[in-house]
C-alpha cells in the first residue's frame, strides 16, 4: 500500500490559484533563496520550476531574479510590456505573502541609479540620448515622442530599437513605459526636426502630460442608451461579405481620448459552409458572450460598446475604456468559460482617437434597424 502511495504523491496538482501558488513557493523558497544567493545552477534549482508553475496559473507571466541586497532575494515578476497581463501581474504580487529574506517586486521598477544598458556593443544613456515631443493639432492629447541615439542608423534600427525600449523600462518603469506614451520613433539627431531635450528630462515631461489629461477628463463618462447605431454592409477583397453594426454617435464624439484604451474580443468559427457568417446555433451563442461581456462592461463605468464586426469566420467585439484592467480581467473570465465552445481571445491597446476605428468613418453606413 504504502507502495502505491508513494508512487501518486510524485505528481503534484496544478496550481488554480495564486494562494496556492504561493503555498508552493514558500515550500521552496529555501532552495530558491540558497542558489541565488550563492550564484549556484539559478536556472535548473529556480528558473525551471518556477516557469512551469506560473504556465499554470496563467500564460503571460514573466519574471527576474537577484539579491537585492546581502540577505534579500528579490523576485520580479513581470508582463513583458502586455498591457491585458499588467492586472494579473499585480495581483498575483499583492497576494504574495510576507517571507523573509524576500521581496516580491510587480513590474520592472525604474532604476534609482545612473545604470545604463548595453547592448551589441552600443551604449544607451544619457550622454548618448535626447527627445523631443511632436503636437499634433487634431490629437492634442497625443504623446509622440521621438528619440535620438547618437549612433543610430538604419542598419542597427533592431539593436537602436530594443535598447531603447530596455531604458524606457528601466528609467520610466515597466508601467509608464507601456501606458505613458502613446507613440516611440527613433531617430539620428541629424534628422532632428525640432530642439533636443536632455533624455533625463523626460520623466518629469511625462508626469505633467499624465497630470494636465487626467485634470482635462477626470469623470468624464458617455451614456449610450439613446445612441444611434449605423449597419455596413461591404465585400472583402476574397470576395466575402462584411457585416458591421457601429455606434455613431461615438465614432464622432469629441472627448475620445477620455477614454483610450481599446480592447477587441476575436472570436473564430466555421463559416466556410456559409460565406463566412455564422450559421444559426453559432450566431446565438455569439450573441450570448457578447451580452454576458456587455453585462460587466457597462458605460457608466467607463467602459463604451464601439459595435462589432463579422465576416470571414471571425466576429471582432470592440470596446473603448477608461481603464485597461478591468476589461482585461472580465474578458480573460469570458475566454476561460467558453474557450471549450468555441475559439476565442482578446487584446488590449492604447489608441486615444480611436484611429483603429477609421476604417468605419470612411465607408457608407446605414442607419441599423
Amino acid at each position: 500500500m504504502s507502495f502505491f502511495k508513494s508512487i501518486f504523491r510524485t505528481k503534484e496538482e496544478p496550481i488554480t490559484s495564486y494562494s496556492e501558488f504561493w503555498k508552493w513557493f514558500e515550500q521552496n523558497e529555501k532552495k530558491f533563496y540558497k542558489v541565488l544567493k550563492d550564484q549556484g545552477n539559478i536556472n535548473k534549482v529556480f528558473f525551471e520550476k518556477l516557469s512551469p508553475k506560473l504556465n499554470e496559473l496563467k500564460d503571460g507571466f514573466w519574471f527576474l531574479a537577484g539579491m537585492y541586497n546581502d540577505n534579500t532575494a528579490e523576485l520580479i515578476l513581470t508582463a513583458d510590456g502586455v498591457i491585458k497581463n499588467i492586472v494579473f501581474v499585480e495581483e498575483l504580487v499583492d497576494s504574495a505573502p510576507k517571507m523573509i529574506n524576500w521581496k516580491i517586486t510587480a513590474l520592472k521598477q525604474p532604476s534609482d541609479t545612473n545604470q545604463y544598458i548595453e547592448m551589441d556593443g552600443f551604449k544607451f544613456d544619457e550622454s548618448k540620448m535626447n527627445f523631443y515631443s511632436t503636437d499634433h493639432p487634431q490629437m492634442p492629447d497625443e504623446i509622440d515622442i521621438t528619440i535620438s541615439h547618437q549612433d543610430f542608423n538604419e542598419e542597427n534600427r533592431a539593436t537602436m530599437t530594443n535598447g531603447v525600449y530596455l531604458t524606457l523600462d528601466n528609467s520610466l518603469g515597466e508601467l509608464n513605459s507601456v501606458t505613458a506614451i502613446d507613440n516611440v520613433n527613433i531617430i539620428s539627431p541629424k534628422d532632428a526636426d525640432s530642439e533636443l531635450i536632455p533624455f533625463q528630462k523626460l520623466k518629469d515631461f511625462l508626469t505633467w502630460r499624465e497630470k494636465e489629461f487626467v485634470e482635462k477628463y477626470k469623470g468624464l463618462r458617455h451614456n449610450t442608451e439613446n445612441d444611434s447605431y449605423s449597419s455596413l454592409e461591404v465585400t472583402l477583397n476574397n470576395g466575402l461579405p462584411l457585416l458591421a453594426i457601429i455606434n455613431t454617435d461615438l465614432l464622432n464624439w469629441d472627448s475620445k481620448a477620455s477614454h483610450p484604451w481599446i480592447a477587441i474580443m476575436e472570436i473564430k468559427y466555421d463559416g466556410k459552409n456559409n460565406n463566412g457568417m455564422p450559421d444559426d446555433s453559432t450566431y446565438q451563442l455569439l450573441n450570448e458572450i457578447e451580452d454576458k461581456i456587455m453585462t460587466q462592461l457597462i458605460d457608466s463605468e467607463g467602459f463604451l460598446n464601439v459595435g462589432r464586426q463579422t465576416a470571414d469566420s471571425v466576429r471582432e467585439i470592440y470596446f473603448a475604456c477608461i481603464d485597461f484592467r478591468k476589461p482585461s480581467k472580465e474578458l480573460h473570465k469570458v475566454k476561460t468559460e467558453y474557450q471549450e465552445k468555441i475559439e476565442l481571445d482578446f487584446d488590449i491597446y492604447k489608441d486615444k482617437y480611436w484611429q483603429s476605428f477609421n476604417r468605419f468613418m470612411t465607408n457608407k453606413t446605414k442607419p441599423s434597424t
